[in-house]
């Protein structure tokens, strides 16, 4: 069985005394949780203190990007070994947001996932189609070519420690979230597609998780599906209340 992985990606937002505040506030309400890993990916800035907030309770902190290196004259990058000394075990990769603002290539994102793979950390790899994409009927293309070439190169072992994130770029802050039957037939295709690259037994270990406006009143009626793993929360993940009842916090 495929353990939920629910993980809030709070991309730009919160400064250090709202950090601390979202830390205190959820501890109370996930004592006990044990059914579901839960992972918080803050801006770089706030890793360690996190870490340190959530010692002693599931939640994990991870981060929203990784270089490709682990250290070199790379102005402004932060590679996987400094994510591991502070504590982070996950590194999201690929985003659409890296892809459309950073101009990311699947070349880039393979090159951060092997990185990644190289050391203790678990690359959550992001993949997902734009709207016209979908209107012109490419997203099965597009979600094979970016997870074909997004894991060049990793090997069945390797591909153990995997989490795949489909989120489909029309739904992320949007409000959009596809319907739970979208959601999980793209998901069984990047299983079909991991069976292709790994083998079944390796694919069906492999977590998919869905993201795109994730809220509270969508969640259970995603999670229901076969092939939803869990979720990569944006926006709602920023708001403990909301957060938690994601989590399925009964505090």
């Amino acid at each position: 069985m495929r353990k939920p992985l629910v993980a809030g990606n709070w991309k730009m937002f919160k400064t250090r005394e709202e950090a601390q505040r979202f830390s205190s506030e959820l501890v109370p309400l996930v004592t006990g949780l044990s059914d579901t890993e839960v992972l918080i990916c803050p801006p770089y800035l706030y890793i360690h203190q996190l870490v340190e907030a959530f010692e002693g309770t599931p939640i994990q902190i991870g981060a929203q990007n990784v270089f490709w290196q682990d250290q070199g004259a790379f102005t402004g990058e932060v590679g996987p070994a400094m994510l591991e000394s502070v504590g982070a075990t996950y590194a999201i990769v690929g985003h659409s947001e890296r892809r459309q603002y950073f101009s990311e290539t699947d070349e880039i994102v393979n090159k951060k996932i092997q990185a990644v793979l190289s050391s203790s950390l678990h690359p959550i790899v992001c993949v997902g189609e734009t709207l016209d994409e979908r209107e012109q009927g490419k997203t099965s293309t597009v979600i094979q070519n970016q997870v074909m070439r997004g894991l060049s190169q990793i090997n069945e072992k390797q591909a153990q420690a995997l989490v795949i994130a489909y989120e489909p770029v029309w739904a992320i802050g949007t409000g959009k979230t596809a319907t739970p039957q979208i959601a999980q037939e793209v998901h069984a295709h990047i299983r079909e597609i991991l069976s292709r690259l790994f083998g079944k037994t390796v694919a069906n270990t492999i977590r998919v998780l869905y993201g795109g406006s994730v809220k509270p009143d969508t969640i259970d009626a995603l999670m229901a599906m076969q092939d939803i793993d869990g979720a990569l929360v944006g926006g709602a993940s920023l708001d403990v209340a909301s957060f938690a009842t994601i989590l399925g916090c009964k505090g």
